[in-house]
């Protein structure tokens, strides 16, 4: 090839998806199962750091904050083991998950709402029955938790390049270091303005995280970017923190929510805090660097909860949370355009949903509807 030509590229397909993080690979690599012709579009990297699908790892857990959720938890359980046995690679770890805090803590009552709503197999442990099964844990005996079996976690980055790579091999189509400028609806479908190219296509999915508001007009009001850092300290005794004898965990404390994985390839046992109040921030214009105020709020807990575990700080990491209005994702087709589907907002929660999300998103871009229960995360909550 002489210099300065350029590699010749497709401007047409049936789909195009716009943000190839979590939701994003996912939707791509299904609809390309499906044998739809897929363009995915990635601002920064495939993965990259600047949003809300990096850090290693993500939970994943049948219990969350309503019964609504279940549903789609389990058939993102399944979706998730489906595409490890079909790549071969290690994506989920169960280790059970731990959900409560002092009594009737919001993490703890959810916990037992959505176990009985679905006769979820656990088991209710008070906070010294927790530090006898699990010694990594030194909980307030006061404490009340549920423990669900079938709890674990997601290696996050792997599975959205096993995804891409899934979705490439099926023919779909994948551009990085490409932002999308705008799009419009025509009378076939759409065309997507990029810095680099325009395509049209008949449909058009949005998975752009705390971008998807500059795509998507009806989200403007209703998504709130948030910074949030994660840290993994080095317990000084790692034997008491492996992913065998320590669940992953969401903890309601005096100091926040909080929570927490074992140590997994990596130096540390992860940590993290979801304040109550947080600033909304431009997701093109952050701190994303982690400061030594923030190595200490997140050291506040663990030094609580977690003594055995709060050695030298191996590494801090900053992401982004895009909250919803009420803390209930959105995923839906656009009310005025039902050949445009949006998934956003999920609110700190969302990644082990990936799998299921990207299911759905391919049944509503290739026949408008789902057979999976989504009433909760429409669209027309938005006023």
């Amino acid at each position: 090839m002489s210099a300065g030509s350029t590699v010749s590229q497709r401007t047409e397909f049936e789909t195009v998806v716009i943000g190839i993080g979590g939701m994003g690979s996912a939707a791509v690599c299904h609809l390309a199962e499906r044998g739809v012709d897929v363009l995915g579009i990635e601002r920064y990297d495939v993965p990259h750091a600047r949003g809300s699908s990096h850090g290693e790892t993500r939970q994943y857990s049948l219990t969350q904050k309503h019964p609504d959720y279940v549903p789609l938890a389990r058939r993102a359980g399944e979706l998730w083991r489906e595409l490890e046995a079909d790549a071969g690679t290690d994506l989920f770890t169960e280790t059970g998950s731990i959900f409560g805090g002092e009594p009737g803590s919001a993490s703890f009552e959810h916990a037992v709402e959505c176990c009985a709503a679905y006769d979820l197999p656990h088991t209710v442990l008070t906070g010294a029955e927790v530090n006898d099964r699990f010694p990594g844990y030194e909980l307030p005996e006061e404490y009340r938790v549920v423990h669900q079996p079938d709890g674990g976690f997601i290696a996050c980055e792997r599975a959205i390049t096993t995804y891409v790579t899934r979705a490439q091999s099926l023919g779909a189509t994948v551009r990085a270091r490409e932002r999308v400028l705008d799009w419009r609806p025509t009378e076939s479908g759409v065309v997507v303005e990029t810095d680099r190219n325009r395509y049209a296509a008949e449909n058009l999915v949005v998975t752009a995280g705390a971008w998807a508001s500059e795509h998507v007009r009806l989200l403007e009001s209703a998504l709130k970017p948030q910074r949030r850092v994660m840290a993994w300290l080095q317990p000084e005794e790692p034997s008491k923190f492996r992913p065998e004898n320590f669940p992953v965990f969401t903890l309601d404390s005096p100091e926040g929510n909080s929570y927490g994985f074992p140590v997994h390839e990596q130096p540390g046992f992860k940590f993290g805090r979801a304040p109550e109040h947080t600033e909304t921030i431009d997701p093109d214009d952050w701190r994303d660097e982690p400061t030594l105020q923030d190595e200490e709020l997140l050291r506040m807990i663990p030094e609580r909860l977690f003594p055995d575990a709060t050695g030298p700080t191996m590494r801090l990491t900053s992401c982004i949370v895009t909250r919803s209005l009420d803390g209930d994702f959105y995923l839906d087709t656009h009310p005025e355009y039902p050949h445009v589907s949006v998934a956003a907002g999920f609110s700190g929660i969302g990644f082990k949903y990936a799998s299921v999300v990207g299911e759905i998103l391919a049944d509503l871009a290739t026949r408008r509807e789902t057979d999976l229960p989504i009433e909760r995360f429409r669209l027309d909550r938005i006023a």
